[in-house]
C-alpha cells in the first residue's frame, strides 16, 4: 500500500469510528434522559381504601402516590376541604374528572347553557386547587339532541373550546379533551383526533389525554401518545385492559410498556391516574397494581 492509499484508509476509519462513538454517546444520553423521567401516579377518589378522604390520602402517601383526581361535582364547595386535606402532604391535585351538567354539542339551548355555567364553575375551582385541568367529553352516544358529526360541528366545537380554553387559562388551568371508544362516544375516538382539535382550537388552555382502556381503538399505544406530543398531552388514565379493573387483574393483557416508552421519550411530566374498578381485596389489589406499573415503567 502506498502512502496516499494508507492515509485515505486511515482517515475513513477514523471518521467511521468518530461517528460510531458519537452515536453510542447519543444513545447513552437518551437512555439516561428517559430513565430520569419520574412516574407520577395519581388516584381518583374511589381508588384507595379508607372511610374518609384523610384515610385515603394516608394510604396513598404510604404507597408514594403523588396525585389526587377528584370528581368535578360540587367541586367549588370542596375547595377548602381538599386544600386542608392535602396540606403538608406530598400529593397534588392532578386533573378534575368532569362533573359538569349538559354538554357542549347539545342542540338544546338550555342544555348548552347549563354546560357553559357548570363547566366554568368547575374550571374556576380547578384553578384554585392548582389542577392540571378539567376532563371533558364533547358528547356521549346517549346525549341528545346532539349536533351532527360533520365538519361544521367540528368548526363549532373548536370555536367554543377556544373561548373555554382562554377562560381556563385565566384561571390558571386548562380543559382536557378525553377520546372514548366507539361504544361510549361517536365523537373523537383517537388521541390524534383530540390533539388535532386542541391545535385547531388555538388556545393553550385546551389540551388532551389518553386512557389506556379507551385506547383499544388505537393501533399502537406508542403512536397514540406520540401523536399528541408533549405540547398537547396533559393527562393519562389507566385501568386493566380487559375488564377495566385494577391494572394486573387481567393478567398478561395488562401490558403498558409500549405506551410508557412513548411517555418517557416525550419526557411526560404530568400524571397517570387510576380510573378503574376492583375485583379482589382493594388494599392488596391497589398495591399490586402500583408495583406492576413501576416495574413496567422501568422496563420501558
Amino acid at each position: 500500500m502506498d502512502r496516499k492509499s494508507f492515509l485515505k484508509t486511515s482517515l475513513a476509519g477514523a471518521a467511521a469510528f468518530a461517528a460510531a462513538s458519537t452515536g453510542l454517546l447519543s444513545c447513552a444520553s437518551d437512555k439516561k434522559k428517559t430513565c430520569s423521567v419520574p412516574l407520577n401516579l395519581s388516584f381518583q377518589e374511589g381508588i384507595a381504601p379508607g372511610e374518609n378522604l384523610s384515610q385515603k390520602l394516608d394510604f396513598m402517601e404510604e404507597l408514594g402516590i403523588v396525585g389526587f383526581e377528584p370528581g368535578g361535582g360540587n367541586l367549588a364547595s370542596r375547595v377548602d376541604e381538599i386544600r386542608q386535606a392535602l396540606s403538608g402532604r406530598n400529593i397534588k391535585v392532578s386533573a378534575i374528572c368532569a362533573g359538569f351538567k349538559g354538554f357542549i354539542l347539545s342542540e338544546d339551548p338550555a342544555t348548552k347553557a347549563l354546560f357553559d355555567t357548570t363547566m366554568r364553575e368547575i374550571v374556576r375551582a380547578a384553578g384554585e386547587l392548582g389542577s392540571t385541568g378539567v376532563i371533558m367529553v364533547p358528547a356521549f352516544n346517549w346525549q341528545n339532541p346532539c349536533m351532527p358529526h360533520n365538519i361544521h360541528t367540528r368548526d363549532y366545537l373548536c370555536n367554543e373550546l377556544h373561548q373555554l380554553g382562554e377562560f381556563a387559562l385565566s384561571c390558571g388551568t386548562a380543559v382536557i379533551l378525553e377520546p372514548l371508544n366507539r361504544n361510549e362516544a361517536f365523537y373523537m375516538r383517537l388521541v390524534s383526533d383530540a390533539a388535532a382539535i386542541c391545535r385547531d382550537s388555538n388556545s393553550k388552555g385546551v389540551r388532551c389525554m389518553g386512557d389506556f382502556w379507551h385506547m383499544q381503538e388505537e393501533t399502537s399505544d406508542y403512536a397514540a401518545f406520540m401523536s399528541a406530543g408533549k405540547e398537547y398531552l396533559r393527562h393519562v388514565h389507566i385501568a386493566s385492559r380487559g375488564r377495566r379493573i385494577m391494572p394486573g387483574e387481567d393478567g398478561e393483557k395488562d401490558c403498558y410498556i409500549d405506551g410508557f416508552r412513548a411517555l418517557k421519550e416525550l419526557e411526560y411530566e404530568h400524571f397517570i391516574s387510576f380510573e378503574c374498578g376492583c375485583e379482589g381485596d382493594r388494599a392488596q389489589a391497589v398495591k399490586t397494581a402500583v408495583d406492576l406499573l413501576r416495574s413496567q415503567w422501568e422496563q420501558a
